[in-house]
């Protein structure tokens, strides 16, 4: 029954992937990549233009530099206004590691003047003096507000203690700190080596022929000036992590955010969709290791970006249970590199994924991203993406877990009370307490030497 239950799955999955839309490839002179999908009479119009480079560019010290860049796009709050009241639709920026993202909803009718506003965004971006320090001063102020959960801290722990100084050790949103020491020369210079058409990609998808846009895109954003170079994303492999817990005190807490971490797959390495099982794969097996995990939040992702990125476990547990759960965590990577998985377990974990990517494809918006998915990380087409996930076997598992979980590459991170925490995972191993000196021995005075 699991077996033909597996089967119906993948057969679904094949005739769902066979049915989507494929995009009209169409280039402009400058280097600008479009991918275009008429949908006649569709009265609206969706565009999402992806810049190929993020926040793990930003400088060394200047966290948040990429992220107040793409602020500075559409500065004005009359502008997306506009687009609400006049134009039937929305503007949206966000920024993460590996990209920079402007999507643009409105009435087809208004497709040229959607385009006209992208142009100025990017031909004409606002990077005065006085702007920036608006937009700066916003940007610290959201972050000081911001309510940062003991989940993301402890998140964001893990990865510092993975990483280190490298870029996917930061915060990429910015601190601030960070953002206080951004000028404008670092935008300008941000501007010029990465807001490229030729660094770019663009997707329309709606009811406006391919005729009329390419006529469009090319008055409006052929003069968008192509850079002579692209900077790849390369950077100095972060130094192996601390082996010891590090622990993040919160007192006032009775419960404890707990993080095993250790460096993943990129987006476009051949075994990812082993390493996305993979992680489906460890969460079902710690839960069946430590079935009181169900009672509170638990989770186990694979994040994999333009580099490798992190693998990482994480509970919320009571302070007691901390050293207990993160030894779970330990014996699950260490049983899937040594032992595998079962064949009833992985296929249930296929049909998780199928069914995950199947439902990205149910909306168009998330079909754009899953289309500029593919330029950003050289990916094949969904439909490859749905025959790799199928087409990975135990052995394929066995080997990726052996890759990854190396015992000397992973960090653990405990946040909480770190009076509780403390004795508790001391008698596991050794621990640091975050901005705790370490302990220098008291010198002692030298023996005095007798003459003879």
């Amino acid at each position: 029954m699991a077996l033909l239950l597996a089967f119906m799955l993948n057969l679904s999955s094949v005739s769902r992937a066979q049915s989507l839309p494929e995009p009209h490839h169409s280039e402009l002179l400058n280097g600008l990549r479009v991918l275009l999908w008429n949908r006649p009479g569709d009265a609206n119009v969706f565009l999402k233009l992806r810049i190929h480079s993020g926040a793990a560019f930003d400088l060394a010290g200047k966290s948040g530099m990429m992220a107040l860049l793409s602020d500075a796009l559409f500065p004005d709050p009359t502008t997306r206004e506009y687009f609400t009241e006049e134009l039937g639709g929305r503007v949206e920026v966000t920024t993460d590691l590996d990209t920079i993202n402007v999507t643009l909803t409105g009435r087809a009718s208004e497709f040229e003047r959607i385009v006209e506003l992208l142009r100025t965004a990017l031909v004409s971006t606002q990077l005065t003096p006085e702007v920036i320090t608006k937009l700066r001063d916003s940007r610290i102020k959201t972050v000081r507000e911001l309510s940062v959960s003991p989940a993301l801290l402890a998140d964001r722990a893990v990865a510092r203690r993975l990483f280190g100084d490298y870029p996917y050790g930061r915060v990429w949103t910015g601190t601030p700190d960070t953002l206080a020491r951004i000028e404008r020369a670092d935008l300008l210079l941000a501007r010029e080596r990465f807001l490229n058409p030729n660094n770019s990609t663009l997707v329309v998808i709606g009811g406006v022929d391919e005729a009329r846009t390419m006529r469009a895109l090319r008055r409006l954003l052929g003069s968008w000036e192509k850079s002579d170079t692209t900077v790849p994303a390369t950077f100095r492999q972060p130094d192996a992590p601390d082996a010891r817990t590090l622990i993040v005190d919160l007192p006032g807490t009775d419960a404890a955010e707990v993080r095993l971490g250790v460096r993943g797959l990129s987006r476009s390495d051949k075994d990812y969709a082993s390493a996305t099982l993979l992680a489906l794969l460890a969460r079902d097996l710690w839960l069946s290791t430590q079935p009181d995990l169900n009672k509170s939040a638990f989770f186990v992702r694979h994040e994999a970006h333009a580099l490798p990125g992190i693998f990482i476990m994480g509970a919320s547990v009571p302070a007691a249970s901390a050293s207990t759960t993160l030894a779970n965590a330990r014996k699950v990577l260490q049983q899937l590199s040594k032992g595998g998985a079962s064949q009833a377990a992985l296929d249930k974990a296929r049909s998780e994924a199928i069914a995950e990517l199947n439902k990205q494809t149910e909306r168009p918006e998330s079909i754009a991203d899953l289309w500029l998915d593919t330029e950003t990380y050289q990916l094949g087409s969904i439909e490859e993406r749905l025959r790799q996930i199928r087409n990975v076997t135990l052995d394929d598992i066995k080997r990726t877990a052996a890759r990854i979980f190396k015992e000397n590459s992973i960090a653990t991170v405990a946040l909480g009370n770190a009076e509780r925490l403390k004795p508790v995972l001391e008698s596991a191993g050794k621990v640091e307490i975050l901005g705790e000196a370490a302990a220098t021995p008291t010198p002692t005075a030298p023996t005095p030497v007798k003459k003879q």
